[in-house]
């Protein structure tokens, strides 16, 4: 099934899209990632979910991937008498490491680690930056604070600390285990919570050994200060908009939404757009304006992939808002501002033949009206690099590994097709012209620009470019 665009869609599974006939649905409506989220679910519960999608994978015989999302730390307050209090605006307020009930004037935070950060003049933030407290005096147990923000706060409600880099790992026991489960399974991506510092993802990979590519989730203000870093140890990123929303003020959002989707583009990593794309269709068929503006804004970032939470997981209608993204993406690309804008960054070459190289494709490609770029790869860093070039026309990438075919079905502009390698240039060109008309890039008369590495089967060896042209024989 070839896709009328480029940018993909990262589908979340939940109660309203578990069975097979409901994968199905999501995946024909424009999916093609799924994403299997830990904080939700058994392990038998994402273990059918993977055995459904890797059946229609079989059914379609088209590589699908598939993103385990670890839930992370989670900070939380403690227990309330009664289940709640009140917090007053201007009132005093005590958080410690006492484990008695709170009240009115104190509460539970069993996480010395937060105490340990904080400092006179810092902001506490309480049941999603609902309630906000100010740090008036504190120590290694306790922290006496100022209400800023008044109201109810409940029994295990969520912390957050704005720009404080917390001394834990992003990897909690229950993400270690969910991790090793996840691998065990074969997914193709983790997707990594609470990243901090670029020793998280380091920490994360040397676990995974290179079962699975690695999403590092942008949450914290704090990460946008090592950004650079991060998407260098990642394998791609992931722009958590809820989480980050909450710590820093709504209207700065978008600029760092951009500045990540910038970096990652410099960088050549993927970069997906996460949370309340559409939130309005998990109880209405149909999303806002503003709901479509937002997908269409990260499309013409260049986004590489725009994803679908609470939508598909618990919505009353997860096949429409897949087909909704799907016909919004097609639609902005379709714009004429579209190419203008998304070709505005474009990043400076590195100083190798495979840069060159895949430079040269899109350009030659455009220059001749080729019906699509075919880049054979295995290690996929040649599908990175196509990518990055945000070619006018589509990207057919052939690969001899499944685990690439599957990866980088997250990637801009890529249709994956898993097949044997090749053995000369000859073979080289039949099947790329083969496969191009197959999978409904190219007709007889059509022109296809073609890049390999030789010697074929050698990984990172992409020093081939060739041009072709499809006839009846």
């Amino acid at each position: 099934m070839r896709r009328q665009r480029k940018a993909k869609i990262l589908a979340t599974l939940g109660p309203s899209s578990s069975d097979a006939t409901q994968v199905r649905a999501l995946y024909q409506a424009g999916a093609d990632v799924f994403r299997l989220n830990f904080s939700h679910g058994s392990h038998d519960e994402h273990k059918a979910r993977y055995e459904a999608i890797r059946e229609l994978e079989r059914q379609v015989e088209r590589p699908i991937a598939i993103m385990a999302d670890l839930q992370g730390p989670k900070l939380r307050v403690g227990t309330l008498s009664g289940g709640s209090a009140e917090l007053a605006t201007g009132a005093s307020y005590q958080l410690d490491l006492d484990e008695t009930p709170g009240d009115g004037g104190r509460a539970p935070l069993p996480h010395p680690e937060i105490f340990a950060t904080l400092n006179r003049g810092a902001h506490i933030l309480l049941d999603d930056g609902r309630l906000r407290l100010r740090v008036e005096d504190c120590g290694p147990d306790y922290a006496e604070t100022i209400v800023v923000t008044g109201g109810t706060l409940s029994d295990r409600k969520g912390v957050n600390v704005p720009n404080a880099v917390l001394p834990i790992s992003p990897l909690t026991d229950k993400d270690r285990v969910d991790l090793a489960f996840a691998l065990d399974l074969g997914v193709d991506w983790v997707a990594l919570s609470f990243v901090q510092r670029p020793d998280d993802i380091v920490e994360a990979k040397r676990l995974i050994d290179g079962r699975a590519a690695v999403m590092a989730k942008i949450e914290k203000p704090s990460a946008l200060q090592v950004l650079a870093a991060l998407v260098e140890q990642s394998d791609a990123i992931m722009v958590a908009r809820g989480d980050l929303g909450v710590e820093m003020p709504p209207e700065e959002v978008p600029g760092a939404q951009k500045a990540i989707l910038s970096e990652c583009r410099a960088a050549g990593k993927p970069v997906v757009i996460a949370t309340q794309m559409l939130e309005s269709m998990v109880n209405s068929p149909t999303p806002t304006r503003a709901e479509a503006s937002d997908v269409a804004t990260a499309v013409f970032d260049g986004a590489d992939a725009v994803m679908l939470s609470a939508e598909t997981a618990a919505g009353d209608y997860p096949v429409e808002a897949t087909a909704m993204m799907d016909r919004i993406i097609a639609s902005t690309e379709q714009t004429p501002a579209y190419q203008r804008i998304v070709h505005a960054l474009h990043t400076d070459l590195e100083p190798t033949a495979a840069d060159a190289i895949t430079a040269a494709a899109a350009q030659v490609a455009n220059t001749i009206s080729a019906a699509a770029i075919v880049t054979y790869t295995m290690s996929g860093s040649t599908a990175l690099r196509a990518a990055r070039e945000r070619p006018l026309v589509p990207i057919l990438l052939l690969t001899n590994r499944l685990v690439s075919a599957r990866r980088f079905a997250l990637l801009w502009g890529a249709h994956c097709v898993h097949t044997d390698d090749v053995a000369s240039t000859q073979e080289m060109v039949d099947k790329a012209c083969r496969i191009a008309v197959q999978e409904g890039f190219a007709e007889i008369g059509d022109k296809l620009v073609i890049t390999a590495g030789v010697p074929f089967g050698t990984p990172g060896t992409t020093n081939l470019l060739r041009i072709a042209w499809i006839d009846d024989g």
